[in-house]
């Protein structure tokens, strides 16, 4: 029984009786060797009769292969995966090896698990368990974790035990310490009774209460020995195992090592390899009558990880060698185990084994596994023996490790290839890559220029990876919101005078048509991004990355309808491809569109979803924007917490990448909040402050100008140059809706009543035209607010009520209230509370499955566009229909969902 870890269990049985209600849950047990992880989780597996159970487990052996570790959890249940959506049916059986690989998005089998995972748990609760989490392969290792932070509604539980090392992500940690005097001493009487009091008091003293360490050292040959021992715990217990191991005849030792070394304890390959070395089956009858090891059924497992440990450091190197070879003979069919074995056994350079590692490398990076292709790729360096080569394959083996971010290690690898590699043939590839590890690293300035100089270096030869590295270069500049990078880096891209063929045509008239902006400004600029969206219509689905760049252009020139529509559209391709990596960046030019649009549920949704992912999939640097949009939203509705904290978190992000767009976001959320709250004085320092820094490059800084030009106008302060900054956007932009909110910005700076109401006029018939209801009903509001104070009472209710509607549909409630003081102000008497433009008891999550369920989607293919399970999806839906008053999908159809005013 277990002794001291009540509160743990009880965490389990928590666990486990939600998971019999439909609900899902994940725990992961941190904690030093032999804490008692395991034994929690064989405390799980006892508590569970009623459920399926899996059961997986890292090995420090099979860190490198990549999904060895999700094939151990879900053998003997893959005939289940033809219930799942084709593209993750097809992503997971390539990953485990079961189907031919293919270049996938690396979340699209996490998407896939969480699928599978909810299928298995269809029939009964689930319950998987996985052991020494922190040696899972990190392509298992990512796909389990961006499962279970999906789980919700379909009665798994995912119950980790780990040594520090492993990285949960979020996931709910509890962390084992050392067992209470009383549980310690219980422990030692359970297993040793007889010891004597001086060394039972040794050993209590020196286990710090660690279980594994009260049970084993008192088997230890010599017990006194430990109390001056200078090792830590952990080297104690390996110590004691191999004492243990020590006692056991020299062909039991032997099966040790080999079980040690057939990573998923296949019974058939250890006794094939025992018999190669002339080892009887007896040998494994000894080592499991030790306590060492235990058989089951087909399978052989060390009884703890401490065991395998002890077993591979006990052996000689020689020996350790013959099993290698011996194993790699036994698996020719499993080519990626094999060169890995292969590579344990070779004592030199061996290029046949190197190329093999390539090859386990490269099929590695098929699969979107990149750690394991990094280290497939190192080691095939070591056994190079061609200087070259071995060059070529370092420089591989960095680029695996920049596109997983590690920059560090990155950096270590390219340092290593320097000098090995002809200079022809690198010239290309070292500024890129050198450029994207500082980048990394936090040295964007650093980037830049590597990249200008790579692309002067490499131009004459190859103008096409001259301009791939200035477009990269004005990218990151414009991250950074560095003026001078973007017209430095599009310059040089205009001199190289690239051809269609080039392939860089639309990317490169990103640079080039953003530096345009900046130097010719908008009149000029606008035109050419206007073009570019029209001849958007050529790219094919599966150009994301150009679609991308159309967005951006559309989001530029102020054309937000055809952002959404385009971005709308990569984004369900993305979906239904699972190119979860390519939403989360996506979703920024998408949210935008819809803040613009007036779509504010809609934009809450789509940027919660995106900060959601962008955690899911590493990409952090992405989180800022994401926060920031939210933080605006906040600020729209007068949520004064949410948007501080959100803001906050936003310009952490910022000082921590320098990237801008999300700074902009941030900032411009701070002075809308104070807008919103009558605060005009702070909400003009802050905007004022914003221009005097990089913001002042991003889009953003066009948009906020109106909101500079009210507080100044209301504070009765001029504001010469946000209406020149915006009057030259609307003028260029040509759209009605731009040209609406310039008069609405001259009306307040206008000191003459009679021209003032012309300009307020002719706003509002502008504005008729529709697009943006937001502007439109603070040109209402501004107009009539006016009226009231010049007397037209009349006038002025009819501008208000149709500010105050807007304000109501787009739940803006600062912005509502100060129109109902108006309506009260002008003698309106009639008010009643408005409502948003959905119920706003709905969560922006709900709001996207039951406009999927309206549309006629079942829950499994609400689920495939969500990344969620079918069963999370109807609970979604059972929470959501009382706040719709219906009670079935077919009544979904009838009600107005869109989002927009």
């Amino acid at each position: 029984m277990l002794r001291g870890r009540e509160t743990d269990q009880q965490a389990i049985d928590v666990l486990l009786d939600q998971a019999r209600a439909g609900r899902s849950g994940v725990v992961v047990f941190m904690g030093e060797p032999g804490i008692g992880k395991t034994s929690l989780l064989a405390y799980a597996e006892e508590r569970a009769p009623d459920m399926t159970v899996l059961r997986g487990l890292g090995v420090e052996t099979e860190a490198d292969l990549p999904y060895a570790s999700l094939h151990l959890l879900l053998r003997g249940r893959l005939d289940r995966l033809h219930a799942l959506p084709e593209p993750q049916a097809v992503a997971l059986a390539g990953a485990l090896g079961l189907a031919p690989t293919r270049a996938d998005d690396r979340f699209h089998v996490g998407v896939a698990v969480l699928s599978l995972l909810a299928e298995l748990a269809e029939d009964r609760p689930l319950l998987c368990l996985v052991d020494d989490a922190h040696w899972l392969d990190e392509a298992s290792a990512r796909a389990l974790r961006f499962a279970a932070h999906r789980l919700h509604a379909e009665g798994v539980v995912i119950v980790f035990g780990a040594r520090d090392g492993f990285d949960p992500a979020g996931l709910p940690e509890r962390r084992l310490a050392g067992l209470d005097d009383r549980s310690a001493a219980q422990v030692l009487a359970d297993v040793a009774p007889e010891l004597a009091g001086p060394v039972r008091r040794r050993i209590l003293q020196e286990s710090a209460g660690n279980p594994l360490a009260l049970r084993e050292l008192p088997r230890t040959a010599d017990v006194p020995a430990y109390d001056l021992s200078p090792l830590p715990l952990p080297e104690r217990l390996r110590l004691a195992y191999a004492d243990r191991i020590g006692r056991l005849p020299r062909p039991a030792q032997t099966a040790l090592l080999v079980t040690a070394l057939v990573d998923d304890g296949d019974l058939d390959r250890i006794t094939n390899a025992c018999a190669g070395l002339g080892i009887e089956p007896a040998a494994l009858g000894a080592a499991e009558l030790a306590g060492l090891i235990r058989i089951a059924g087909r399978q052989a497992a060390f009884r703890h990880p401490l065991m395998r440990a002890a077993a591979f450091q006990f052996s000689t190197y020689d020996l350790r060698l013959e099993v290698h070879a011996v194993l790699a003979r036994l698996l020719t069919g499993d080519p990626d185990r094999r060169a890995w074995h292969l590579a344990s056994a070779a004592t030199g350079p061996d290029e046949s084994v190197a190329r093999a590692l390539e090859e386990t490398a490269r099929r590695a990076r098929e699969r979107g596994a990149n750690v394991s292709a990094c280290a497939a790729f190192e080691r095939a360096a070591e056994l190079s023996e061609d200087a070259e080569l071995r060059g070529r394959r370092l420089l591989d083996a960095a680029v695996d490790a920049t596109e997983e971010g590690r920059p560090h290690r990155a950096q270590q690898l390219l340092d290593a290839a320097t000098g090995l590699v002809p200079d022809v043939s690198a010239r290309a590839t070292l500024p890129t890559l050198r450029a994207r590890i500082a980048f990394g690293q936090g040295a964007p300035r650093l980037a830049h220029e590597l990249l200008l100089k790579g692309a002067a270096d490499v131009a004459g030869d190859d103008r096409a990876a001259a301009g791939l590295m200035l477009v990269e270069a004005a990218r990151n500049a414009t991250l950074l919101g560095d003026a001078g990078g973007i017209v430095a880096a599009a310059t040089r891209l205009r001199e190289l005078d690239l051809r269609p063929q080039d392939d860089l045509d639309l990317a490169g008239q990103a640079a080039l048509s953003t530096a345009m902006l900046l130097t010719d400004g908008p009149a000029a600029a606008l035109p050419v991004m206007r073009e570019l969206v029209a001849n958007s219509s050529r790219i094919t689905p599966d150009m994301h990355s150009r679609r991308i760049n159309a967005a951006y252009f559309a989001l530029q020139t102020g054309d937000f309808q055809t952002t959404w529509e385009i971005a709308r559209a990569a984004a369900d391709e993305c979906r239904t491809a699972g190119e979860i990596s390519k939403l989360a960046v996506l979703h920024i030019t998408l949210a935008s569109s819809e803040i613009f649009l007036g779509r504010f549920t809609d934009a809450t949704a789509t940027a919660s979803e995106g900060l959601h992912l962008t955690t899911e999939t590493g990409r952090h640097s992405r989180a800022g924007c994401m926060q920031g949009m939210l933080a605006w939203l906040a600020a729209a509705r007068g949520e004064v917490g949410r948007c501080a904290e959100l803001a906050g978190r936003s310009l952490e992000h910022y000082d921590t990448n320098g990237i801008v767009n999300g700074l902009a976001w941030a900032q411009w959320a701070q002075a809308l909040l104070d807008l919103g709250q009558g605060r005009l004085a702070e909400a003009l320092d802050r905007l004022d402050a914003a221009m005097a820094g990089p913001v002042r490059h991003q889009y953003q800084a066009v948009h906020f100008a109106p909101d500079q030009i009210e507080a100044a106008a209301r504070l009765g302060l001029p504001a010469d140059e946000p209406l020149r900054r915006y009057g030259a956007w609307a003028e260029a932009s040509g759209l009605a809706w731009a040209q609406a909110v310039l008069h609405r910005c001259r009306a307040l700076l206008e000191p003459d009543n009679d021209r003032a109401e012309k300009l307020f006029h002719t706003a509002v018939r502008l504005h008729a035209h529709g697009g943006r209801p937001w502007e439109s009903a603070r040109t209402a509001l501004l107009y009539g607010e006016r009226l009231r104070r010049e007397r037209n009472k009349k006038a002025a209710r009819a501008q208000l009520r149709a500010a105050l509607e807007n304000f109501q549909r787009l739940d803006a409630r600062p912005w509502a209230e100060r129109a109902r003081n108006e309506l009260r102000a002008a003698g309106d008497t009639t008010l009643t509370a408005g409502t948003g433009d959905v119920p706003p008891a709905l969560s922006p999550q709900e709001l996207q499955i039951v406009r999927l369920a309206a549309a006629g989607r079942t829950n499994k293919e609400i689920g495939a566009q969500l990344f969620l399970s079918p069963k999370t999806v109807s609970y979604h839906l059972y929470r959501a229909f009382p706040k719709l008053n219906v009670t079935s999908r077919a009544q979904l159809a009838g009600l107005d969902l869109t989002g927009s005013p």
